[in-house]
């Protein structure tokens, strides 16, 4: 059984010396899509890399564009299974948002991916192979990708090896050598996971999806939140901001009627007290049977200022891609009319 090589870790390659340099260049500085395309290795090492390993972990990818430059990616992997990935390009930078696994079992009541149920977790070279068919698609090296966030489908904590396994590939300086402050790692609050990532060697930034600072609210929109309590995440959250000194944001999907309360947001300002944090306000991204509505604009700026009354950071993040279906909260491996397979 051939072994994909994206699953490896540069120091774990095949080759040795220069060789070794040149297949790590073809890969994670040229994106070659297959062996033949590495021209300056034989012939013979070219067909011996063929017949023992796989470069790629997707047998196909239909690309679905949006208006505003956000590319969606439906990739199907080798074992039929499927999950999606969005390109954001911004006038300063280039922002890729990975999955970690194929569906989620977080089930977020508002979010569509939860709707799918849990497929399986990635390998991290299904996760890196995501950045370089996108920057392959691009027509971009991969390392002009310098923003990533592990925002995808799928709960990065609960796929913690192989999530961590890719983030080094990721900031090896033999691969992609990203920065680890442009890493960001996004969980629905795993209390345990948070405090095992603040043990890591490398420095993520973290992101909690909190979306309510009440329990009844929360436990309504997130099922599997019953399982890790507000407290429980918030402490968490204050060890592992004493151990690494890094910022924390809290993501929070605005939903009408529903967690959008003047006083929740005095909750949530109690709530962050005395912590380094920033809130993103995430206006909420429809999808077909979601059962929630957006926040109004109205009502979105005065929770917005409500926080800031109350001295807390905060933005509203205005999700891109929302009419190709790559928004926050829209990966559901559906088709737009438009888009094209490769």
């Amino acid at each position: 059984m051939k072994v994909l090589l994206l699953d490896l870790q540069p120091d774990q390659y095949p080759l040795e010396g220069y060789r070794k340099k040149q297949l790590l260049s073809w890969v994670f500085e040229q994106a070659a899509p297959d062996f033949d395309s590495m021209t300056n290795l034989p012939l013979k090492l070219r067909a011996e890399l063929q017949e023992h390993y796989e470069l790629s972990p997707f047998t196909q990818v239909d690309t679905f564009p949006s208006t505003d430059g956000s590319v969606k990616y439906l990739f199907t992997l080798r074992d039929g299974r499927q999950m999606e990935a969005v390109f954001m390009p911004y006038e300063d930078r280039k922002t890729i948002c990975v999955s970690t696994m194929v569906g989620c079992p977080a089930k977020c009541a508002f979010c569509a991916t939860g709707a799918l149920g849990f497929g399986r977790n990635l390998t991290p070279g299904e996760i890196i192979g995501q950045i370089l068919y996108a920057a392959r698609d691009q027509g971009i090296p991969p390392k002009e990708i310098r923003n990533l966030v592990f925002m995808g489908m799928g709960e990065p904590l609960l796929n913690y090896d192989n999530t961590m396994n890719a983030a080094r590939i990721m900031l090896s300086p033999e691969a992609l050598n990203m920065s680890q402050r442009r890493v960001t790692l996004s969980t629905v609050g795993l209390a345990k996971g948070i405090r095992k990532l603040a043990t890591e060697d490398i420095e993520l930034k973290l992101a909690i999806s909190l979306h309510a600072p009440d329990e009844e609210t929360r436990q309504r929109i997130i099922p599997t939140g019953q399982a890790n309590s507000i407290p429980e995440i918030m402490d968490a959250a204050r060890d592992y901001q004493a151990k690494t000194g890094r910022r924390i944001t809290m993501e929070y999907a605005m939903l009408r009627g529903v967690n959008d309360h003047l006083w929740q947001a005095d909750l949530l300002a109690d709530l962050l007290k005395g912590m380094i944090s920033h809130v993103n306000l995430i206006p909420m991204n429809p999808w077909d049977g979601s059962g929630f509505e957006e926040t109004p604009e109205v009502q979105i700026q005065a929770f917005y200022d409500r926080l800031e009354e109350r001295g807390i950071p905060v933005s509203v993040r205005r999700s891109r891609g929302r009419d190709a279906g790559a928004a926050c909260g829209q990966l559901a491996l559906k088709k737009p009319s438009l888009s094209s397979s490769v």
